[in-house]
Formats: C-alpha cells, sequence, structure tokens
C-alpha cells in the first residue's frame, strides 16, 4: 500500500519509503529504464516532445507526487528514448512560493535515483543581471548562490536518510565540470556561441520579482542571472550522488537602474522560452547522446 504524503512522520521529509513506493510504481507501469532525467523550465516543455515511444504520466496521477500550479508547466512526466537513450522528463516543476515544502518541490530528484537515473539536466527561465547578457542568452550554470539556504530552509535540513546521501554533502562541485565543457563544445558545433554563456545563478523564494535595490545587491554578490527555482533540486540530486547538469534561458533583464521603466513579468519568460526553444531543445538533445554512463559519479 503506497504511504498518504500526509501521513505521520513524513510530512516533511518525504521519506524513502514514499519515493520508492512512487518509483516502483512508475516502473511497473512503463518499460523504459531512464539513465537521464531532465526538468524543463517555464515555457521549455518543448523538450519533453523531442522524446521518442512516449509513456506520459499526468503528475495527478502519481502516488505520492506534487502538483505543477504555475502557468508554463504542463505537469507531465514524459519516458521515452532520446536518440537512443532512455529518458525521463518532467514537464514542470514546483517552487517554494506554489507553498509547497522545500522537501517536497525536491522530491522528484530522489524519485529520478530510484527509477536509475544518473544525470540530471535541469533548465529554467531566469532574469540577467550581468550586463552583458542579452535575453535570449543561454547561460550554463556554473554554480550558484542560494539565498534560501541562507536562512535556513535547504531541502536537507531534518533527519538524514543514509540510503540517499550523506549528512554533509560537498557541493563545490555540484555542477559537473566535463558536461560543462561538453556543453560548450556541442554549443560551438551548432553555432550557438555567440548567444551561450557561463555563470552563477541565485535563486530566490519568489514569486514576486526582485527589487531593483536586490538586483544590485546579488550582482555584486556575484551572480550573473536570478530566478526562482533549480538550486533546491540540485542540492538533492547531488547527495543523492546523480551528476548535474544546468542552464538558464535569460528571458528577461534584470531592472537596474532606477529611472527606467521596464517591468519583469511572466508573459514575456514564457514568449521568450518560445522563441528560442528549438535552439536550447537541439543543444540538450545532442548534449544526452554524448553522455557516458559508468555508474562511477557519486
Amino acid at each position: 500500500m503506497l504511504a498518504h504524503p500526509g501521513r505521520g512522520g513524513c510530512v516533511r521529509r518525504y521519506c524513502y519509503e514514499d519515493c520508492q513506493a512512487t518509483a516502483d510504481w512508475l516502473l511497473s507501469q512503463t518499460a523504459v529504464r531512464p539513465l537521464v532525467g531532465i526538468v524543463c523550465g517555464s515555457g521549455l516543455g518543448g523538450l519533453a516532445d523531442v522524446l521518442k515511444d512516449q509513456v506520459i504520466f499526468n503528475y495527478k496521477d502519481i502516488p505520492n507526487f506534487p502538483q505543477s500550479t504555475v502557468h508554463g508547466h504542463a505537469g507531465r512526466l514524459v519516458f521515452g528514448t532520446l536518440k537512443g537513450r532512455s529518458c525521463v522528463c518532467m514537464q514542470g516543476r514546483f517552487h517554494l512560493y506554489e507553498g509547497y515544502p522545500i522537501q517536497k518541490i525536491t522530491m522528484p530528484m530522489r524519485i529520478f535515483k530510484l527509477l536509475g537515473v544518473e544525470t540530471v539536466i535541469l533548465t529554467n527561465a531566469a532574469g540577467g543581471l550581468n550586463q552583458d547578457y542579452k535575453v535570449g542568452d543561454i547561460m550554463i550554470i556554473k554554480d550558484h548562490l542560494n539565498m534560501p539556504g541562507f536562512a535556513g530552509n535547504n531541502p536537507l535540513a531534518g533527519p538524514n536518510d543514509e540510503r540517499f546521501g550523506v549528512r554533509f554533502p560537498c557541493m563545490s562541485d555540484a555542477y559537473d565540470r566535463e558536461l560543462q565543457q561538453l556543453a560548450l563544445d556541442v554549443g560551438s558545433e551548432l553555432g550557438y556561441s555567440d548567444f551561450l554563456r557561463e555563470g552563477v545563478y541565485c535563486v530566490l523564494g519568489g514569486p514576486s520579482f526582485e527589487t531593483i535595490a536586490e538586483c544590485r545587491m546579488l550582482h555584486k554578490l556575484g551572480a550573473d542571472a536570478v530566478g526562482m527555482s533549480t538550486v533546491h533540486e540540485v542540492i538533492v540530486a547531488r547527495h543523492c550522488g546523480m551528476r548535474v547538469f544546468a542552464l538558464s534561458l535569460i528571458t528577461n533583464k534584470a531592472v537596474m537602474d532606477y529611472d527606467s521603466e521596464e517591468k519583469a513579468n511572466h508573459e514575456e519568460v514564457l514568449q521568450t522560452g518560445k522563441q528560442r526553444a528549438e535552439q536550447l531543445e537541439r543543444l540538450v538533445s545532442t548534449l544526452v547522446t554524448r553522455i557516458e554512463h559508468n555508474n562511477n559519479y557519486a
């Protein structure tokens, strides 16, 4: 019998047994055994449509799974193959601003691990803080600033389950350097070098966009882009021993000037995603075909 997500000791921790029950249920419904897990950000759900031989689950039908509530997030888990590579793709993710506990937001990463995923690829829409960035640039994330974590809101808070990972996981290698270089090489081959960047991503809680003072502060702290997702998932994926590659689509420039008339809005985010989607899909799909798996990426 599957554990109820709101019962007993699993209310905030989302225990191993819940995750295992969900993974077992999914594996019983599909023959696909994914080695790559992909998370699609706002307006980037078309990545899942590239998969062949699709087996699709609505989040609402998956035991113990959260529900996506944001426009631009389809709320589907798609299994399939990408040029022969077995993948699972989340069309829509979960955010702190939806009201979920941080452990619930990141539960899909633990389920990925129990499905057999070895490499996680995460995408997001972000605001550009780096003044050299343009709308439509794709930023390969090389590091992050976890602002909610500074306030103690970390997905690994609470009792640690050694079956997932160690109590104090290292984060200086959170973003796999080999995969970053591979993405740069692939981007160069595809002719994307003009809009491919590398930088530091900062996560905030949202849902309100940043003030001008906040943008200025984050830029001074070393952030190149700012958003409301990804970092929590990265922390849990690394805790589980999976390799991580992540990128941001710069969908708007953060407002840094008090004389500016610009205003950040979600429609702009979705529109930019639509315009750059095809190239982003080609970059990720080519990257997936080049990833080698040998189960040694703890």
